[in-house]
């Protein structure tokens, strides 16, 4: 299975793709795409849209896996995050591709089996599991390949539930 985990962001979209063949996780691709950053809003997310449709196009993932906005106090940016997932969508969209979307508490926990763990036990973590020499910096490429590794542990569970 190969799955293109999101991160998304307006001004940095992790993207992480990982494959795995029922045992391992194996990083095939990480990127952060980032728009310039003097752009309004509706061409960052026009520019990652663009991006992020070209690199579907060229990998062909099987499923895109997008981490959802966490709503704190800053209502602003959580909304500007789901208009950047929502790209995400579109752009999977377009291609055929199916998407699925994973709170950031559930990849987390699929993780470092803790929802509240910090963005650096995650890249920690994603970096044992994908058997990495270093972190993925920034963060957002850990993140996204958390989402993949979060979809891959949902969808081996649904399927070993379907078969019991």
């Amino acid at each position: 299975m190969l799955v293109m985990g999101i991160d998304p962001g307006t001004r940095s979209m992790g993207i992480g793709l990982v494959e795995s063949d029922g045992e391992e996780f194996f990083l095939r691709h990480s990127d952060a795409l980032s728009p310039p950053r003097k752009a309004d809003l509706a061409e960052r997310l026009g520019w990652l849209h663009a991006h992020l449709a070209e690199l579907i196009a060229e990998v062909r993932p099987d499923v895109v896996a997008v981490e959802s906005p966490f709503v704190g106090r800053n209502i602003k940016a959580a909304i500007a995050v789901g208009q950047s997932q929502a790209v995400a969508m579109v752009a999977a969209a377009s291609h055929g591709i199916p998407v699925s979307t994973y709170a950031p508490r559930e990849v987390k926990k699929a993780v470092t089996d803790n929802g509240g763990s910090s963005k650096e036990q995650v890249q920690d973590m994603v970096q044992f599991l994908l058997d990495l020499e270093e972190p993925l910096h920034p963060a957002d490429r850990a993140d996204a390949a958390a989402v993949a590794i979060c979809h891959i542990n949902n969808a081996q569970t649904l399927d070993i539930e379907m078969w019991e």
